[in-house]
């Protein structure tokens, strides 16, 4: 391929047939060459024999004399389309310019390859195409109703002497530009223009040819787009000697201009606004010129919003272009003249408020008797507004019963006064609404109490809900014009702001109320002076010193002011130490007595204790807390946390104030052992499936104790990192019962877990894995039984942990493939040669006579 690579130089297959007066493009490009991206041309042009040069792309001297002046004034010139393309433009061919033109490149490659010029010849003949519109005028004017159908008519003829193709386009004239509607191409197929497919399908577009090379456009159900200036465009073209077509000429002539009266539908009345139980009048109006024969169909619609369409909005009436018209009772439409259709809405309702409009569709006769819609429209929406005629009357709100003290009852009543023009379709409820009292100048929302539906359907808020379903609140209605709300036990809760809302129902047509006017009263004021409640709880404890094992024994003495017959509800908690693990927030809620003197343990939860505290009720402002056989664990501060509850409404408590206790402390002085926890193994770093053994080894200091007066909870762990920055996994656990729990494992290792001494304890893991690495520590729980003979828990130990590692025996683990490969590699090399000794011993054997011969000196170089 290299040595056969050259540079092409290519222009059109001839010969190229144009049409004298036309502008003529020649192109001319170059491939497969060497140099420089943008290559220079020139063009030469020989009528018989001799070329003349014409122009250049880099010689501005290039052009013969006889061309110099048609060069000059731009009749010819080059025009670059790419850095390996010109074309070669002349304007207004004549027949002088029949010949051959030659494009030639000068050369810019390495070596001498392939071609560089090539001619194409030119045959210029005489312009045959003749165009012309209707017979009658050049242009015609057209004014048509939408619906409407019009056809227009142009005559193309052509006399060339070779053997060429029309090409008829109508167009129509968008602004300034002309747009396809249909055209005739040069190959006999009909094309419609953009938007103008549907139609040329249902057939309202067609273009049909007739005698004397006539081209007619047909339109059927015209519309508002169809109007402009028409034009018949026409192309004429010819095959080349590649077989394509090409266009030699176009020429046009304006036809006719269209104008089309766009039919519409208004309302002639803008927005309306109409008083309750009056008419509404409304007229639709057809605005159209169309003076032939024609009926209206109009259809009025009524929506609650100007953005609905049709299918949401609703019929009111319709009259067919039968002047048929729908039937109703409260609405009639009635026909003014031939284009004004009147809708007249008798005693108008609030629910009349909204949008109307109509929608007019035109049809005309046809030939054949039948009916046909050509047009549709539909009317802008306009707005009614129809106002209510609100009654006219004034709300008072008072209070006959007020509080002097908490849990006294509060009765207000809201009464309708003055009430003018209220007929029988107009129905009154109420709503309560509350504001609370604030000291500072905050603005404070109302809350809804209670409101009534227009059947007197009563809807409570949230604030009054349990309340009002107890029975400690009572809405009722006395009389016609007043609604009470009575409080049966008014809380301090209850202190505040209180105001009504008399609302004004009418019923529509349909029998249904919608709400009309609403009138507020001013707001009443509910307070009453208060004393602050005190509450005052001291903690005592009974026994000064006592140690671990004793019973230890507080009691709490409770005194309270400005409370009306208080009872009290004791908690009792712990502050712990944060070394603590249990309880690391640091109070723990022990057990509780509630104001009916019922006992509920909180946060203790040691199953083994579950008697081991005791609260009671000594008088009716003391009560004593008990804790049988303490613990070291059981160090702390406690407290007596104290609620005050009074009397309320129905039989109900409620709080009144909370008060705490100072501490009593609870702290063991002792001089036991202290226990020392660590972790040790022999061989850290294991191979996989080997046992690794990690022991946890507990050491005493101080005091030393017999093996039977000492036990111990011993827990291990796994972080299965390096850093220690993950949460620790627990692997398993032996009590002091000797009872072993393993958590659920994923791998194939197994655990077990053995106490192998008094203060020695062994975990071992069999066939180690890979997730069996980490760091690895023990929890000791020690327990120490007591003179007494009672056992105490002691503080978790903690060990500080040592890093397990998990290696991969490579030996062991590449053996058996490395034998197995080997001996496969052995039989396969010895079968090789087996195979090969045998097929040259037996199969390919033959017997060869080699003829002997002579030994000869090389010939010395010299001799070459």
């Amino acid at each position: 391929l290299a040595f056969c690579r050259g540079r092409v130089v290519r222009v059109p297959k001839g010969p190229l047939i144009r049409v004298m007066g036309t502008e003529v493009v020649i192109p001319c490009s170059v491939s497969d060459y060497d140099g420089p991206s943008e290559q220079n041309f020139d063009w030469e042009f020989s009528r018989d024999t001799d070329f003349m040069r014409i122009v250049s792309t880099w010689d501005s001297t290039f052009t013969s004399e006889e061309y110099q002046k048609r060069v000059g004034h731009g009749d010819i010139k080059l025009r670059r389309s790419s850095n390996d393309a010109v074309e070669l433009v002349i304007r207004n061919i004549q027949p002088t310019d029949q010949g051959r033109y030659k494009c030639s490149t000068p050369s810019t490659d390495a070596t001498v390859q392939g071609n560089y010029d090539a001619e194409v010849q030119v045959k210029v003949i005489s312009d045959g195409l003749s165009v012309s519109g209707s017979k009658a005028r050049s242009s015609m004017s057209l004014r048509l109703s939408e619906g409407d159908s019009f056809k227009l008519r142009c005559s193309a003829i052509t006399t060339s002497p070779e053997h060429t193709h029309l090409h008829v386009t109508w167009q129509i004239k968008n602004g300034s530009t002309w747009l396809d509607i249909l055209s005739l191409t040069h190959e006999g197929k009909f094309q419609p223009g953009p938007g103008y497919e549907e139609r040329y399908r249902n057939g309202d577009i067609r273009l049909d040819t007739g005698v004397n090379d006539t081209y007619r456009l047909s339109v059927s159900q015209a519309s508002s787009v169809d109007g402009g200036a028409y034009r018949c465009l026409v192309s004429e073209w010819v095959r080349g000697a590649d077989s394509s077509w090409q266009k030699i000429q176009e020429k046009s002539v304006e036809v006719a201009s269209v104008a089309m009266q766009r039919t519409d539908v208004i309302i002639s009345t803008s927005n309306v606004s109409v008083t309750e139980r009056d008419s509404l009048d409304l007229t639709c109006n057809i605005t159209t010129d169309r003076s032939g024969i024609f009926q209206a169909e109009v259809i009025w619609y009524f929506s609650s919003s100007p953005d609905d369409t049709l299918s949401d909005a609703q019929v009111l009436l319709s009259v067919d272009r039968d002047s048929v018209v729908s039937d109703s009772t409260l609405i009639s439409l009635s026909h003014v003249d031939r284009n004004s259709y009147r809708l007249l809405v008798r005693d108008v309702a609030v629910e009349d408020t909204g949008y109307y409009f109509c929608q007019a569709a035109v049809w005309v006769p046809q030939h054949n008797g039948s009916w046909h819609k050509v047009v549709e429209r539909t009317s802008a929406p306009v707005s009614v507004v129809v106002t209510a005629l609100e009654p006219d009357y004034e709300v008072f709100l008072n209070a006959s019963k007020t509080p002097k003290f908490s849990d006294d009852p509060t009765e207000l009543n809201c009464r309708i006064t003055n009430a003018q023009d209220t007929e029988a379709n107009i129905r009154f409820t109420v709503s309560w609404y509350y504001r609370q009292h604030l000291p500072s100048d905050d603005v404070v929302t109302e809350e809804l109490l209670a409101t009534m539906d227009a059947d007197w359907t009563l809807l409570l808020g949230d604030r009054s809900r349990e309340r009002t379903q107890n029975g400690e609140i009572i809405f009722s209605k006395k009389a016609v014009d007043t609604f009470s709300l009575r409080i049966q036990w008014t809380s301090e809760s209850d202190r505040g702001d209180y105001f009504c809302v008399i609302s004004a129902w009418s019923r529509h047509r349909n029998s249904s109320w919608v709400k009309s006017k609403d009138v507020t009263s001013a707001s009443l004021s509910i307070f009453w002076a208060t004393q602050d409640y005190t509450l005052t709880v001291e903690a005592v404890k009974l026994k000064p010193f006592f140690v671990a094992g004793h019973t230890f024994e507080m009691t709490c003495k409770v005194s309270s002011k400005n409370i009306k017959t208080p009872r009290y509800s004791v908690l009792i908690t712990a502050e712990k130490p944060l070394t603590d693990q249990s309880n690391p927030n640091g109070t723990t809620r022990i057990i509780s007595l509630n104001q009916d003197s019922v006992v509920r343990l909180e946060d203790w939860t040691d199953q083994t204790r579950v008697d081991g505290v005791v609260l009671e009720k000594v008088q009716e402002n003391e009560f004593r807390y008990r804790m049988y056989q303490t613990q070291i664990s059981d160090a702390g501060l406690y407290r007596c946390v104290v609620t005050a509850w009074s009397p309320g409404g129905g039989g109900m408590w409620r709080e009144a104030v909370n008060g705490l206790s100072n501490p009593i402390q609870i702290d063991f002085q002792t001089s036991g052992p202290v226990f020392n926890v660590s972790v040790h193994s022999d061989n850290p770093t294991i191979y996989q499936g080997e046992l690794a053994d990690l022991l946890c080894i507990v050491t005493m200091e101080g005091m030393t104790l017999e093996p039977d007066d000492m036990s111990f909870d011993v827990s291990w762990f796994a972080v299965r990192s390096f850093a220690l920055d993950r949460e620790p996994i627990l692997l398993a656990s032996l009590d002091r019962r000797g009872i072993v729990t393993q958590s659920r494992r994923n791998g194939s290792s197994d655990l077990s877990l053995e106490r192998i001494s008094p203060l020695e304890f062994r975990l071992r893991v069999h066939g180690c894995e890979d997730h069996d690495f980490g760091n690895h520590y023990c929890v000791v729980t020690p327990w120490v039984r007591s003179a007494t003979g009672v056992w105490q828990q002691e503080p978790d130990i903690k060990a500080k942990p040592i890093f397990l590692s998990v290696k991969m025996d490579v030996l062991n683990a590449f053996k058996y493939p490395l034998l197995i490969g080997i001996g496969l590699a052995t039989v396969i090399g010895l079968l090789s040669c087996l195979i090969g000794y045998c097929s040259s011993r037996w199969c390919c054997k033959k017997e060869v006579q080699e003829t002997r011969r002579e030994r000869r000196r090389l010939m010395s170089m010299e001799m070459d």
